[in-house]
């Protein structure tokens, strides 16, 4: 072995495991590594603030279904990540963060920026590493990767590990490399067992009135779960961590009658999905109480909480379907007088959805309706584009709205920020695609600096900006709850246009409805653009209508919680 820096050896692992970009933020902790990463041919993508780099490393792991890289300095430079890692820990996306800290000579003595930084981060990590030896290097780089990718816990998510600085300069020796730990990590792939599969099939037999609702691993297992759909007479319902692998080719694709279908099934079938606040966690309350689970999933999140299923599968979607379907898994006698039904009710809803969005619907001020923008951008997506829908009041008409391509949003944990960091990891990913990213104008403001990052890094990606001058969900709530009480929610007079120009992007601000369409075309044209619309703040978002705002105590939504309490009040 030439003679490396143990620097120039993590680089090296990397590279290894096909490691191809880096995201992060210099600083003096991690300044040997961050070299040795761009010596072995890693593009390292700067940003402006770590928590993007984070968020860009999340994008990427989801659409590319392989780990993605973020790193990040000691101190503040980790703690600026810690929300991103949380979002990434709820996603379940296979992120490696890894920070530097201080020398090891100045461990304990109030060195700058140390602090108990594999403790802060340690809820929200598969697992957390911190190397103090030359010896342990690769074996603990290579059980974080192996953490990420789902092979330590069940679950993929964000691993952690720190290095001291004075450790990143040591010289590696060949006794300090173990035997295949160069060796890159694969996703794990595990395999059901056929008595699990044999109960399962004899489930779906059984029943008549199936509905399958997807989580994140169906994006890779798209072929699969659409052959099942199709032998199993089964509806299919996606969610944001799945959204663009099933898309209205497929028949039993039916996403405008999401909560009928809900309640109507007689058997769930949950593809590495938590039962979560989207799903009601599964409550009887929201689902049909007769209703039967079969949970398929490779962690106990997926397979048993909140609800435990009357079948569990642990497995990989790919692999339990193509098992399921090998045995022959037809209903014995399917409803398909239901099925017809529910696809026709879809298809109905879909065009009056359709005519909203092509409707300006102009309020009291002359203002244009939120869903025709959704509309407009539409009318730029292919079927290679990615879309990615940020904030609040925008995200409920973009999550109804917007046309099922391979899309991202904010997740589960709804972090706002996250439009901008994915649209340019998404942009750098897919430079031949289109990538159109609808924010709010509230939520534009946590990351809208990561433009400057889109123009240096040629990331030809467009940012929508639906500009109500509010936080608006919030100024619903606080004049219709809070008697017309309205504190810190109006954010008036921003020129989003003007901040992009001065960054180097191509911007316009959008009045005129009839002016929308062209400006999107020339947004394309010249990305990186935002393009700032203004929309109105009368119009009320369907999150809000379904009282999202007040934060139910038993439900995430009012009818969800209101039919909580009947059920609780007749026991």
């Amino acid at each position: 072995m030439a003679e490396m820096t143990v620097a120039q050896l993590i680089a090296e692992r990397l590279v290894s495991q096909g490691v191809r970009r880096i995201f992060g933020l210099c600083g003096g902790h991690i300044q040997p590594l961050w070299d040795a990463v761009a010596l072995a041919g890693i593009e390292v993508v700067d940003v402006r603030h770590e928590a993007a780099a984070v968020y860009m490393a999340h994008a990427t792991a989801d659409l590319s279904g392989e780990l993605s890289v973020a790193l990040v300095t000691a101190g503040p430079g980790l703690t600026n990540a810690v929300t991103a890692m949380s979002n990434a820990f709820v996603a379940r996306s296979p992120v490696l963060v890894i920070s530097g800290r201080a020398p090891r000579p100045q461990t304990g003595m109030g060195a700058m920026q140390d602090i108990a930084q594999a403790e802060i981060v340690r809820p929200i990590c598969r697992l957390v590493e911190q190397v103090s030896e030359r010896h342990h290097v690769i074996s603990r780089l290579d059980k974080t990767i192996a953490a990420a990718l789902g092979a330590v816990t069940g679950a993929t998510g964000p691993a952690y590990l720190d290095f001291p600085t004075d450790l990143l300069v040591e010289t590696v020796h060949d006794a300090d490399i173990p035997a295949l730990a160069m060796e890159p990590r694969e996703a794990a792939e595990p395999a059901p067992s056929q008595s699990a599969v044999a109960r399962a099939a004899q489930l779906i037999r059984a029943s008549s009135r199936i509905v399958v609702i997807g989580g994140r691993s169906v994006r890779a297992a798209a072929d699969e779960v659409r052959t099942f759909l199709d032998a199993a007479h089964a509806l299919y319902l996606d969610s944001g961590e799945s959204r663009g692998a099933i898309r209205d080719d497929v028949p039993g694709f039916v996403p405008a009658v999401r909560g009928r279908a809900m309640s109507e099934a007689d058997l769930v079938i949950t593809l590495g999905r938590r039962l979560d606040f989207q799903l009601g966690y599964g409550s009887p309350a929201v689902f049909s109480p007769d209703v039967r689970f079969l949970r398929i999933g490779t962690s106990f999140e997926e397979l048993g909480e909140t609800r435990r299923g009357e079948v569990e599968v642990y497995g990989s979607t790919r692999a339990v379907l193509t098992a399921l379907t090998e045995d022959g898994l037809t209903p014995e006698a399917p409803d398909l007088d239901w099925l017809t039904d529910m696809q026709k009710a879809n298809a109905h809803r879909a065009r009056k959805l359709q005519t909203k969005l092509q409707s300006p619907e102009l309020d009291s001020d002359g203002r244009m309706s939120p869903n025709f923008v959704i509309g407009a951008v539409n009318d730029l997506l292919t079927d290679g584009s990615v879309a990615i829908a940020d904030g609040g009041d925008i995200l409920s008409f973009a999550r109804v709205g917007l046309k099922p391509v391979d899309y991202l949003d904010c997740g589960a944990l709804g972090c706002l920020g996250v439009g901008v960091p994915f649209a340019i990891a998404a942009a750098l990913h897919r430079p031949d695609e289109s990538v159109v990213a609808v924010i709010g104008d509230g939520s534009f403001g946590f990351t809208a600096m990561e433009i400057d990052t889109a123009v240096r890094r040629g990331a030809r990606a467009v940012f929508v900006v639906v500009n109500n001058e509010a936080w608006n969900i919030e100024r619903h709530d606080q004049a219709d709850r809070f008697d017309g009480n309205l504190v810190g929610v109006d954010l008036p007079g921003c020129r989003y246009d003007q901040l992009a120009r001065s960054l180097g992007a191509h911007g316009e601000r959008v009045e005129d409805p009839g002016e929308l369409g062209d400006a999107l075309k020339r947004a394309i044209d010249n990305a990186p653009a935002v393009v700032d619309v203004l929309v109105s703040r009368q119009a009320k978002s369907p999150d809000y209508l379904s009282g999202l705002a007040e934060v139910p105590p038993r439900q995430a939504v009012g009818p969800w919680n209101a039919a909580e309490f009947k059920r609780y009040a007749s026991q």
